[in-house]
């Protein structure tokens, strides 16, 4: 009777052990699972951040940013009566004109030269102050080179290019900056990469940019669109 008893217990004892085996053999697959799942969810959150950082910080987006800002802050202190739009053939530059007889027309190139002040007036000289002669101090020319966009920055006069159009000047450029690479404009549209509305043939001071930025690597591309609104006029 007793070895009876001995056995019912070993045999309740055996299938409690074989219970918490299995328990824990559940547990741990459990645990498994869950983390490979964390682990999932981290390697696709980690990628997921790595590339919306690295779409927000392309090279070409920045070329972006310091095109609008350069292009922007520029024609806003731009004389409205000193800038000029150039189509480039060569090596040379030529004011683009209307090409018809309409009153008013949007006109464009591949260049465009801003004039304005970067030194400011001397309240105390009014000669120098209502000088009608000076139309301004400094230039920045916006062109396209290939594909690539840039700006020289000089003093004037004498200008970034002669009166009339000729060579673009190189001896009195103080700065040469390239504000972008991989720069196209769009073939399917007549407006080059910098336009402005002209009335009777005289422009209305708002210019506008509008290039294709490429990036190499994986062909996206970005469109950047700007305009600028000169709002000096000297001489009045």
């Amino acid at each position: 009777m007793q070895n009876m008893r001995y056995q019912i217990r070993n045999r309740n004892a055996e299938f409690r052990s074989g219970l918490t085996m299995i328990e824990l053999l559940v547990a741990m697959t459990m645990n498994i699972i869950v983390i490979l799942a964390v682990g999932v969810l981290l390697v696709g959150g980690n990628r997921a951040w790595l590339n919306t950082y690295n779409s927000a910080n392309k090279k070409m987006k920045d070329d972006a940013l310091a095109t609008t800002t350069a292009f922007g802050s520029i024609g806003r202190k731009a004389n409205r009566l000193a800038y000029t739009i150039y189509k480039i053939d060569g090596e040379t530059f030529k004011p683009a004109l209307p090409i018809t007889s309409d009153p008013e027309e949007v006109v464009s190139g591949d260049a465009v030269e801003f004039r304005y002040w970067d030194v400011g007036f001397d309240k105390a000289d009014t000669e120098n102050l209502l000088d009608v002669t000076k139309m301004a101090t400094a230039y920045a020319l916006f062109y396209l080179d290939g594909d690539k966009l840039k700006v020289d920055y000089g003093p004037y006069p004498p200008g970034a290019v002669p009166d009339g159009g000729g060579s673009r000047n190189t001896s009195g450029v103080t700065t040469k900056l390239l504000l972008a690479e991989n720069v196209s404009t769009n073939k399917d549209s007549k407006v080059g990469a910098f336009s402005h509305t002209t009335l009777n043939g005289v422009g209305q001071g708002s210019v506008r940019i509008n290039v294709i930025l490429t990036d190499p690597e994986d062909n996206e591309s970005i469109n950047v669109m700007t305009a600028t609104l000169m709002r000096n006029i000297w001489p009045r």
